[in-house]
C-alpha cells in the first residue's frame, strides 16, 4: 500500500483511484462497507482501490485540548486499511489551508484536480468543506460537473443500532468489548511499542508488556482477557493474555496505560510493536490490603481469562 500525503504533489501513477472518503476511525463495519463499494466500482474500470482520509483527525485540529477520542491511531488505521486491500492511502495533511476550502473548492482542487479520483464513495451522512457545509448530495452534483462518479452508501445498522465510531466508543466506555467488536468486525485493538516500566509485575511473577494509550479513547478501566499479536522480531506470533488498563491504583499511578501479561511467554520484547485485542472485561480496577491478596486476585484473573480465551 502506498501512502500519499499531499494532493498538490502526486505521481501520475497514484491518480485515478476509486476511493472511499472519510476519517475511518476504528475502520468499523460501516467503513468497510463503503470501502467494499469503492473496490467493486474500481474493478468495473480497472481503477486501484483508494481511501482518502485526514491526519490529524479534524476534531483534533479544531479542538486540540479536548479529551482523547480516537479509536485508532495513524499507524493502526493504516495497518487495518492495508489488510483490507487498500492500494492507495491518501492520508491528507489536515491544516488551516485544507480546512478553509469551500465544498466546491475541495471537490475541484483535491478530488478532481489533485488526486484525480475516478470514483468517490461516501456515507449518506458525509459532510465536507469549510464549516462542513457540503453534503453527500452536493458532492454528487460536483462530480457530475467535474468528471468523477459518486456513490452514496447507506448507513449500516447492526442489531444494537447504527454502526458508528460514537456507538463503539460508548460500548468500550461501558466495558462491552464484544459489542464493540460486533460493530468493528474485529476485536478492538490497542497497538504500540512496548515501553520500559518499573518491572513491578516481574517482581510479582507477572511480567507485563506496557503500552501507552495517549491520544486514544480510553476503554473502561479494569482487567481484560486479551489476544496479543507480537508483530515483529524473533517472538512474532499470536498469544493469549490478561491485561490491566488504567492508572494502577494499587501503586499510586496517575498516567493510564495498558499492561499486558502474556501467558506462557518468555522473551524480551521491549521496543517491539505489539497489538492487544480486548476480548472480555473481567473486573474494574481496585486496591488491595496487601500484595498477597493482590497476587491471589491476579491468579484468579488469569485463570478466568484463560478459560474465556480458550472458548473464543
Amino acid at each position: 500500500m502506498r501512502i500519499i500525503r499531499d494532493y498538490d504533489y502526486i505521481d501520475e501513477a497514484d491518480r485515478g483511484a476509486s476511493a472511499a472518503i472519510g476519517n475511518f476511525d476504528g475502520v468499523h463495519l460501516g467503513h468497510q462497507s463503503v470501502i467494499d463499494i469503492a473496490r467493486r466500482k474500481g474493478r468495473e474500470t480497472g481503477a486501484p482501490l483508494g481511501v482518502v482520509t485526514f491526519e490529524p483527525h479534524p476534531r483534533e485540529f479544531f479542538a486540540p485540548d479536548a479529551p482523547p477520542f480516537r479509536l485508532t491511531g495513524r499507524e493502526a488505521r493504516a495497518h487495518r486499511l492495508e489488510k483490507l486491500g487498500v492500494e492507495k492511502l491518501y492520508e491528507l495533511n489536515f491544516n488551516a489551508a485544507l480546512s478553509s476550502l469551500a465544498p466546491e473548492e475541495f471537490a475541484r482542487k483535491v478530488i478532481a484536480g489533485g488526486l484525480g479520483l475516478s470514483h468517490v464513495v461516501v456515507g449518506a451522512d458525509f459532510c465536507f468543506g469549510k464549516g462542513r457545509a457540503g453534503s453527500a448530495a452536493d458532492l454528487e452534483a460536483f462530480g457530475a460537473e467535474m468528471g468523477f462518479r459518486v456513490t452514496i452508501a447507506e448507513l449500516l445498522s447492526a442489531e444494537a443500532g447504527e454502526v458508528s465510531s460514537t456507538a463503539i466508543r460508548q460500548a468500550l466506555s461501558q466495558g462491552r468489548p464484544r459489542d464493540a467488536a460486533a460493530m468493528l468486525g474485529h476485536w478492538h485493538r490497542i497497538d504500540g511499542v512496548v515501553m520500559g516500566g518499573e518491572q513491578r509485575g516481574r517482581e510479582l511473577g507477572y511480567p507485563t508488556a506496557n503500552l501507552s494509550i495517549a491520544g486514544l479513547h480510553p476503554p473502561k478501566f479494569g482487567v481484560y482477557a486479551v489476544l496479543v499479536d507480537v508483530l515483529a522480531g524473533p517472538h512474532a506470533g499470536h498469544y493469549h493474555g490478561a491485561a490491566s488498563l488504567g492508572v494502577r491504583p494499587m501503586f499510586g499511578g496517575e498516567v493510564p496505560n495498558l499492561e499486558t501479561h502474556i501467558f506462557d511467554f518468555s522473551g524480551d520484547i521491549y521496543g517491539t510493536d505489539i497489538s492487544v485485542g480486548l476480548v472480555e472485561f473481567l473486573r474494574p480496577e481496585e486496591t488491595f490490603s496487601g500484595l498477597d491478596p493482590f497476587i491471589a486476585q491476579m491468579d484468579a484473573d488469569c485463570a478466568r481469562a484463560r478459560r474465556i480465551l480458550d472458548a473464543t
